[in-house]
């Protein structure tokens, strides 16, 4: 399948010069904190001639609530209209309303057709101007522009990289439980601009991204035999990852792209293979008689996190990028699977089945600091935000026709239903887009 993967075409980040003086803040937000509460932030309509101004503004202010950390200013409350954003606002208006941050901005259609968007981020308490930014693209990236402006801010305030430029690949399920239909899906992060990837009745599992967001990395049943495939998200490109006589699952990208981890069924056991897909040779990291599979590696690629029952159930280990050093993490009640090493490289999410319900928890490399999440009938799946802030994961609620996509916070606050068309599972996060 062809698509646009919606690039920006001209992109300047170049900072607009503050009329009020030299650019400071004592706005902040520590996320390292815990429960944090809120920032109000009032987001004006961004000037334009149409509507595409508050479109903007209304897609920057949903990304910063879904967050958690930000509390868009009801618009109704605003005493000040701003007509004019390269003027400094009237900084006691919104101090009144406890406005806190300020954001305002324009959109313009150039004479060439393009769209040029422009916001600057305001502390109001400080009277400073913290950030100005402008941006050129074709006016169909509307969204994605608001998308990039909401990272900016993110960033600013936060001190941490934003994830608003990004986009969720699923599986979207559709049909009776009987007879249900799965294919690949890919969505913005907000649940905006869904597209099928795959249009047949195989069963498709665990698409995974690569680095550089152009491919995916899935498991499919076509033609009844399980296999890895890639896909070129560009092109609609696919082809098959090895022919190996077993079925092949669980593939992953290395960080640096060149690779494909996965897991090789043998009888009655599966071990973790990693294929160059240059010169597509294959080295064999496990060799025993259990099931080794779900590999990740960390995000310097020297180590790999999978699942075992080696030890009599699924449990988590840790070896170096050559399969040596095989060592188990964790060691708590019930099971683990699903592991996923944070792009932070501080923690490890999984998948816990314990009591009868399944929970999302993270813990540190080494097994120790295990912390859960979330707990539910059935929750499976974590995938993080680029920034290893905000995990992703598929829940099914007892007595639920399908699965639905949530996200929540490290903190373990913020719980979220991602809105998809259809049922949805088994969610990849892509890397902040070029």
């Amino acid at each position: 399948m062809k698509r646009n993967l919606l690039k920006i075409l001209t992109l300047l980040a170049a900072f607009i010069a503050a009329s009020c003086g030299p650019a400071w803040a004592l706005v902040e937000i520590n996320i390292n904190k815990g429960n944090v509460q809120p920032l109000p932030i009032a987001i004006t309509d961004f000037v334009s001639g149409d509507a595409m101004g508050a479109n903007i503004s209304q897609v920057i202010a949903a990304d910063l609530k879904r967050s958690g950390l930000f509390a868009p200013v009801d618009k109704k409350a605003f005493i000040e209209k701003i007509s004019n954003p390269d003027q400094p606002p009237r900084f006691e208006d919104w101090r009144v309303i406890n406005a806190q941050a300020l954001v305002t901005g324009r959109v313009v259609k150039e004479s060439d057709g393009r769209l040029r968007a422009e916001f600057r981020l305001w502390d109001t308490f400080a009277g400073q101007q913290m950030i100005g930014q402008q941006f050129f693209t074709q006016p169909e990236n509307w969204r994605r522009v608001a998308h990039i402006i909401a990272d900016a801010i993110y960033e600013k305030i936060t001190g941490e990289q934003g994830y608003f430029d990004t986009r969720i690949v699923f599986v979207s399920e559709s049909g009776p439980k009987t007879d249900r239909k799965r294919e690949l899906a890919i969505m913005d992060q907000d649940g905006a601009n869904v597209h099928a990837l795959t249009n047949t009745n195989d069963i498709v599992l665990t698409p995974r991204f690569s680095p550089n967001s152009q491919e995916i990395t899935y498991m499919s049943f076509e033609g009844g035999q399980p296999r890895v495939y890639l896909l070129q998200l560009e092109t609609g490109q696919r082809e098959v990852v090895g022919n190996f006589p077993g079925m092949t699952f669980a593939p992953r990208f290395s960080p640096d792209g060149q690779r494909v981890i996965m897991s090789l069924q043998e009888g009655g056991n599966s071990n973790i293979y990693t294929m160059d897909l240059r010169s597509r040779t294959t080295t064999r990291l496990t060799a025993t008689q259990a099931i080794d599979t779900s590999p990740s590696y960390s995000p310097d690629g020297r180590r790999i996190v999978f699942e075992s029952d080696r030890g009599g159930r699924q449990q988590l280990y840790v070896m170096n990028a050559d399969g040596s050093g095989q060592t188990r993490i964790s060691f708590g009640d019930g099971s683990y699977s699903t592991p996923v090493w944070s792009p932070r490289g501080d923690l490890i999410a999984f998948t816990k089945q314990s009591g009868g319900k399944f929970s999302i928890g993270v813990m540190k490399p080494d097994g120790s600091g295990e912390r859960i999440l979330t707990t539910s009938f059935h929750n499976e799946g974590p995938t993080w935000a680029p920034n290893g802030r905000v995990i992703m994961f598929f829940r099914q609620n007892a007595g639920a026709a399908g699965p639905q996509l949530y996200s929540i916070d490290l903190s373990g606050y913020n719980e979220q239903l991602v809105p998809t068309p259809s049922f949805a599972s088994d969610p990849a996060w892509s890397p902040l887009l070029d």
